[in-house]
């Protein structure tokens, strides 16, 4: 039975580049509620001197974000920085907050979202802050910057609207004017770039094409991106060749920030595709992101071990190498990622074109299916693998939550034919879950100590408003580790899941004020309980927020209270380097 929508909210982190612990063994993980001797005096910062906090949370299990043991103390916030951390029995605040029971632990770092528009006109975030996220880092396929009309051709009407920016330094003005709930980050993209310079074409780029893209390159990272970044499977940086993504990653590593990558196959040539993102970073002389690490379709499960392994030695021969993941059996991306890559050159309108023309679509149609073997939705084993998740169109609502291969019953067409109008119906806007991985691959990745956690979704509100069939993951991913891989299956200890939530990513990003609970750091706390957290969101009835996230803090702004949504927001946007 479908339990009923309720805004339930999670807490916000602090994390600290600066405090990387080294990576810890994974032994047969204690139960979340397993008690731990409390810290030494000596391991605990002391007592700040003297005056009233603003916000003083008590007697709670801190969970620091190093992979150290939990010890019982207290919390003190002065502003928007953590000004004490340890026993502080005589301290008083202006408020307080009783966590007896409670796990206290920084607040959660998003490796992947996709709110850089959404937080523009949805600022509250409640599918984020519900789950306890309070930073997320974004810019995969596409980036805010940089803008031009090749760029803009691509949005929506009413995102493009919105993008009063030229440079990154714009739209962090623009985001800050908007009060988000949370801070966002974000890197600049390989497919945003190339689209600035060539538009979506398939071919290599002239060597005055090139520099014109390194200096777009620079340009973002002295304004505070993170790194550069691919989503090799979409155009046009599906177009781009490995020598060139070199040459701009090169770039990003000259001021610090890295190269992270969707890389360009996570099913038959995943260990080659891993190999060729590390190849990048190692000649790039930088680091390495490999965003949502996975294994799909069924031939390939069991393939992860390799994938491992391929990090494992470039790691050991120097390399700085880390992945993230979300904790699902199904991706979820946009629906024409079933059309061929050489069909979307040019463009969305030029795909939309093709798949109305006879001659080109019946050359599509011969290349999405063999002898009666259906290649669409391959790796989710066939149609009947592909859900359909958001569309646009309200006279396609219908669709929302039924396979492909019921769409196609429903239209009376050819699964081929219903994909095809469906795609020119909702003018490529539609959405798909493909149920393509294994647990058991799953739980193989999130046992490496390198492997941090990106829901691979934006902002979402989180009431009878909202109208489209999402991915769980934008609801129930932080809270789902906790409930089913940590508290339940005993994958990873409750500390090594709140590390890879806090201070391995934020040192992966280099946000050094973050992501630890430590005095003088950024005050992201989220509280929770640790037994009873958990998702609600299913694949069936997917809005639906997290039960046990008691308390978010941002910056020193209570966002959740008692399981409550205050409405206050404390976010801000984050440059690389900075807090």
């Amino acid at each position: 039975m479908p339990i009923s929508r309720r805004p339930i909210v999670l807490a916000a982190a602090a994390a600290l580049a600066a405090c990387t612990p080294q990576p810890q063994p994974v032994s047969a993980p204690a139960p979340a509620q397993a008690s731990a001797a409390p810290a030494s005096a000596a391991s605990v910062p002391g007592r700040a001197s003297g005056g009233v906090y603003d916000l003083l949370i008590r007697g709670g299990r801190i969970v620091d974000g190093t992979g150290s043991p939990w010890y019982r103390g207290d919390v003190a916030i002065r502003g928007d920085r953590i000004a004490a951390v340890g026993l502080l029995p005589g301290a008083q605040a202006r408020d307080t907050i009783d966590a007896t029971g409670l796990v206290i632990a920084p607040g959660f770092i998003d490796m992947l979202g996709h709110s850089e528009y959404p937080l523009l006109t949805n600022p509250q975030a409640a599918s984020k802050i519900t789950q306890g996220i309070t930073t997320e880092i974004t810019g995969e396929v596409t980036s805010v910057v940089p803008v031009n009309e090749n760029t803009l051709r691509e949005l929506g009407d009413s995102t493009r609207a919105r993008v009063t920016w030229r440079d990154l330094n714009g739209y962090f003005a623009k985001l800050d004017s908007a009060r988000p709930a949370i801070n966002l980050a974000t890197f600049v993209t390989v497919g945003s770039v190339r689209r600035y310079v060539m538009g979506d074409a398939d071919r290599r780029a002239t060597p005055a094409e090139l520099q014109q893209m390194r200096g777009l390159v620079a340009d973002a990272m002295r304004q505070g991106a993170m790194g550069l970044s691919t989503g090799m499977i979409y155009t046009p940086a599906s177009f781009a060749p490995t020598d060139e993504i070199t040459e701009l990653a090169k770039v990003a590593g000259q001021y610090g920030g890295g190269y992270a990558s969707h890389i360009r196959s996570e099913g038959d040539r995943l260990v080659e595709a891993v190999n060729e993102a590390i190849g990048i970073g190692e000649a790039a002389h930088t680091w390495v992101e490999i965003h949502h690490l996975k294994a799909s379709g069924k031939a390939n499960w069991g393939k992860m071990p390799q994938a491992v392994a391929a990090i494992e030695a470039a790691r050991a021969r120097g390399v700085d190498v880390s992945a993230d993941q979300y904790p699902y059996p199904a991706s979820g991306t946009d629906l024409d990622a079933i059309i061929p890559n050489w069909a979307h050159a040019g463009g969305t309108d030029s795909m939309l074109a093709r798949l109305r023309d006879p001659v080109m679509r019946r050359r599509i149609s011969g290349e999405l299916t063999t002898g009666g073997d259906w290649n669409i939705g391959a790796s989710a084993g066939g149609p009947s693998g592909v859900m359909i998740a958001g569309v646009g169109e309200d006279s396609l609502k219908r669709y929302q939550g039924m396979r492909l291969s019921e769409v196609a019953v429903a239209r009376h067409q050819p699964v081929v034919d219903a994909l095809f109008d469906l795609i020119l119906a909702d003018r490529s806007r539609t959405s798909a879950i493909y149920f393509s991985m294994s647990e058991q691959d799953i739980e193989y990745a999130m046992r490496q100590p390198w492997v941090s956690v990106g829901i691979d979704a934006g902002a979402r509100r989180a009431d009878s408003t909202v109208t489209e069939h999402p991915h769980p993951r934008a609801y129930g991913s932080f809270p789902r580790i906790l409930c089913h891989y940590v508290r339940e299956r005993h994958v990873i200890t409750l500390e090594d899941a709140i590390r890879k939530f806090t201070a391995l990513p934020a040192a992966r990003v280099g946000l050094a004020d973050r992501g630890v609970v430590k005095a003088g750091m950024f005050a992201d706390l989220t509280i929770f309980d640790p037994n009873t957290v958990c998702d609600r969101a299913t694949f069936v009835d997917p809005v639906q927020t997290s039960v046990g996230i008691q308390h978010v803090i941002v910056n020193g702004v209570p966002e959740i209270r008692d399981a409550r949504i205050t409405g206050q927001r404390g976010g801000r946007g984050l440059r690389r380097g900075g807090g």
